[in-house]
């Protein structure tokens, strides 16, 4: 079932709408306790966060959360030695730029830390 079906069911549910046939539910319908249609409120506010967070995975790049080969690890170590810049390098891995200087970064590649300048 997706989440958008799920959606319009328990909303339905808090409104009193019985899901199958449209109807309104009895009135001593377990839906209707307050404490039910807390739950449900609950669930719809998961639901909606969880359809806004798969809607927003379609516009990353097709890599972007899998997790790092040593021989991707490898390669963008190489691009960095190339003279590659970190956008080009995240198309070619199919990465988002972030993931890229946050991977460099944890293998030590690259630094954080601010060069101490010299002195003139």
């Amino acid at each position: 079932m997706e989440i958008r079906e799920a959606l319009d069911i328990v909303r339905g549910l808090v409104n009193g709408v019985h899901p199958d046939t449209g109807e309104a539910v009895a009135s001593d319908s377990p839906y209707l306790y307050p404490q039910a249609v807390r739950a449900l409120h609950v669930a719809i506010a998961a639901m909606e966060f969880q359809q806004e967070r798969e809607s927003a995975r379609r516009f990353l790049p097709a890599n972007a959360g899998k997790p790092w080969t040593s021989q991707e690890d490898a390669q963008i170590c190489d691009e960095v030695k190339q003279g590659i810049g970190f956008q080009e390098i995240a198309k070619i891995h199919r990465r988002t730029v972030g993931s890229i200087v946050a991977r460099l970064v944890h293998m030590g590649t690259i630094s954080t830390k601010p060069q101490p300048r010299k002195s003139a």
